[in-house]
């Protein structure tokens, strides 16, 4: 786990943290497949994010999600990154077909390695899918994850016993187990910039 002390410190995000961009494609505009979102303002903090890092030459990672059936298939539009994404400037893309950035290809904790990168700060899609298992794993491989919860967004999903739990509640349970458990640091993208 975490060094708790660093855990509970003020933010601060250092020179080389490596903003990692997920799965900001098309294919999750497609509202008739995957339902109600929260979190309307999240490719605006995404963006903001992105042009901070931008900015101050930090290097930045964009992850797109392969699939084989559904919006997010290779050819298709939805296969597609959001026009704000596929015009930033990325050290790094990957591609997956599982929901860690850390089963992609080029291998990113191979890369961070290499680079002597210990700070991950993570958005983009989905907050209690692919973002949540990238910061629970990078959390297990001793970086120090960044969450701001503000800068992604999820979907309404059924649960096991057929109700719908909507998305912003499904956002709150990733924030509480990521943030009890230690995984990451769960905060804003204004916490974020104001520390950058």
């Amino acid at each position: 786990m975490t060094n708790t002390a660093a855990f509970d410190a003020e933010l601060t995000i250092t020179d080389d943290a490596v903003l990692i961009v997920i799965d900001v494609q098309q294919g999750f505009e497609d509202h008739g497949f995957w339902g109600e979102r929260d979190r309307p303002e999240a490719e605006e903090r995404i963006g903001a994010l992105l042009t901070a890092w931008e900015g101050t030459g930090r290097p930045v990672v964009v992850v797109r999600h392969q699939s084989a059936r559904g919006p997010l298939v290779p050819g298709t539009p939805g296969y597609e990154l959001k026009p704000f994404v596929a015009e930033a400037r990325a050290d790094l893309h990957i591609t997956k077909t599982v929901n860690s950035a850390f089963y992609g290809t080029p291998d990113l904790h191979a890369w961070l390695q290499e680079r002597g990168a210990e700070q991950l700060v993570i958005v983009g899609i989905m907050t209690n899918v692919c973002n949540e298992t990238t910061a629970r794993m990078g959390g297990n491989l001793g970086y120090d994850v960044v969450f701001p919860i503000d800068a992604m967004h999820t979907f309404a999903m059924a649960g096991p016993d057929g109700e719908s739990i909507p998305a912003a509640e499904l956002a709150r349970g990733t924030a509480a187990v990521l943030h009890t458990m230690r995984f990451a640091k769960v905060v804003t993208t204004e916490d974020v910039l104001k520390a950058v």
